[in-house]
């Protein structure tokens, strides 16, 4: 990233002290820079191939905005869906996430619907991400015909937190439906319990830039108020895996919670659920939303396009 770039990111708050406000205040700062014309230097560029737009999606009590990426060719017959969530937990938008988003829109071909779902905060627990992904998937699905999609062939792809949303609306559908034809995790958080931070990437990798142990405790405390079911929010301690959607667990070696993709992938497998696992070599966590700065993040983005090529034929 170049120097002047770098200027315009807002300074990492310290972790352990950081207050309300100050979180509102640096998440606001922090996201006008990942949406900026500067940020593609990292982030990447958009597809040509495909057309992206805002929408808001009426919810139980609120208007969610979703990020919508549709192939610039249209299509005569209805796509298959995409249903993204954007990394970060308490920062983060979908506009992070163009590069890869939009080329699965344009190259699959698919509606992909990228969730900007609520943002951890004192107040607004991991219940309420995980709601917000939730529910724009039943909504996307109940109205197929009119977003232009086909509701039997959907997948489901998550970033970080988005991941961990992600696995969470997958062990949701199987009880209730829609069903899924897949489920694509990368660099997934999937233990919000106590142990979260006990994994042995974190003593390993707890001091990188990308994702720190201090910021990953200060996820916690967002995401799991006291009185809050940690186990119900953690796909890892799920009683049952079986059942699922075929998955890809997609992880950066260099990343605090790669143990946490790890050991779900070995759980969805011993499960008898359709599991694949790729690890990257010394890439770090969030580097599928970094193509300027990670070399492996085209690999990644390949394997996925050609993984739900095939999940969401025919």
């Amino acid at each position: 990233m170049s120097e002047a770039v770098a200027a315009l990111r807002p300074p990492e708050p310290d972790w352990s002290t950081i207050t309300a406000e100050e979180l509102i205040a640096y998440r606001d700062a922090e996201n006008r820079f990942r949406a900026s014309a500067a940020a593609r230097v990292m982030t990447g560029q958009p597809d040509p191939g495909a057309v992206i737009d805002w929408r808001e999606v009426a919810l139980p009590g609120r208007d969610l905005p979703v990020r919508v990426h549709r192939p610039a060719a249209g299509a005569g017959a209805a796509l298959p869906l995409v249903l993204h969530v954007h990394g970060g937990g308490f920062v983060g938008t979908a506009v992070q996430c163009d590069w890869v988003t939009s080329h699965l829109a344009a190259r699959l071909p698919a509606v992909v619907v990228s969730v900007e779902h609520r943002l951890l905060a004192p107040g607004t627990p991991l219940t309420d991400a995980a709601d917000d992904g939730w529910d724009v998937l039943r909504h996307v699905v109940g109205h197929a015909a009119r977003w232009g999609v086909d509701p039997a062939r959907t997948a489901v792809f998550g970033e970080s937190c988005g991941a961990l949303i992600c696995a969470l609306a997958a062990l949701r559908a199987r009880e209730t439906g829609p069903d899924l034809r897949a489920q694509v995790l990368v660099n997934p958080a999937t233990d919000v319990t106590g142990s979260m931070l006990d994994h042995p990437s974190v003593a390993e990798h707890g001091q990188g830039p990308a994702l720190s142990a201090p910021q990953l405790r200060f996820f916690r405390r967002l995401a799991v108020p006291p009185g809050t079911d940690a186990r119900a929010l953690s796909p890892l301690y799920a009683d049952d895996l079986s059942g699922l959607p075929p998955a890809l667990v997609v992880l950066p070696t260099h990343d605090p919670i790669a143990d946490h993709g790890r050991r779900y992938a070995e759980r969805l497998l011993a499960a008898g659920t359709v599991a694949r696992l790729t690890e990257h070599p010394g890439a770090r966590h969030g580097f599928l939303s970094l193509p300027g700065l990670e070399r492996q993040a085209a690999a990644a983005r390949t394997e996925i396009l050609e993984f739900l090529r095939a999940a969401l034929a025919g």
